[in-house]
């Protein structure tokens, strides 16, 4: 087991989740009950990353993270340092690539609040913000977790965009996941199966959990 990998994809999973989520509670809250031009283009760009190739963004992400282009020299500016090759800018391509993982279960749980549930805490004289923090964030509770598990495991699995982003500088950009590619390529199949293992099992405990949520979510509708 490559331990230095492992402790990079679970820094990097934890903290995409950490940043993720409450930008997903805000876009996701945003879609379910706002009605605005341009909604479906913003619904499209968020979802891009699920069909576009991880090489394809992982390569624009390369060209946009580069000093000479105006994200990597705003970051330069700020830093002092560069995105490309760096934990920063995995963490940051992470971000990105994961934004539907973490948006698109919480918009479906905040589209299943009644509207009328919504307008009677109003009317109670509850604020939107109480609204909710106080009504709504308790019952949607099941799609943020489910947002959670999605997010932490698609970023351990994460490949094409962090290779292509980070390259692999071990205990810096070097994830589980290249490290597996890196196993394969120097012919160690034992190594390389133990640590495929553990990403399996992360990957089927997480999608029971989603599963089991969805259950949950459909008895207590029924």
């Amino acid at each position: 087991m490559d331990w230095t990998a492992l402790s990079v994809s679970l820094r990097l999973a934890g903290l995409t989740c950490l940043f993720l989520l409450p930008v997903g509670i805000w876009l996701g809250r945003t879609l379910a009950t706002a009605q605005f031009r341009g909604k479906g283009l913003c619904e499209a760009l968020i979802a891009l990353p699920l069909v576009l190739p991880p090489t394809v963004l992982g390569f624009y992400l390369l060209q946009q993270f580069g000093r000479d282009a105006p994200l990597g020299s705003f970051w330069a500016s700020l830093t002092g340092g560069g995105l490309n090759f760096t934990f920063s800018g995995i963490l940051l391509a992470s971000l990105i690539a994961n934004l539907p993982f973490a948006i698109q279960p919480i918009q479906r749980a905040f589209e299943n609040v009644p509207i009328n549930l919504r307008e009677a805490a109003w009317c109670s004289g509850l604020s939107p913000w109480q609204t909710l923090l106080r009504i709504e964030l308790p019952l949607v509770w099941p799609g943020i977790l489910s947002a959670a598990a999605l997010t932490f495991a698609h970023t351990l699995g994460e490949f094409g965009v962090i290779l292509m982003v980070g390259g692999a500088i071990d205990g810096e950009t070097r994830t589980l996941a290249i490290a597996i590619y890196d196993r394969v390529q120097a012919f160690d199949e034992q190594g390389a199966a133990r640590m495929s293992a553990l990403l399996l099992l992360v990957s089927l405990t997480t999608l029971g959990l989603v599963y089991g949520l969805a259950g949950r979510r459909r008895w207590v509708r029924g």
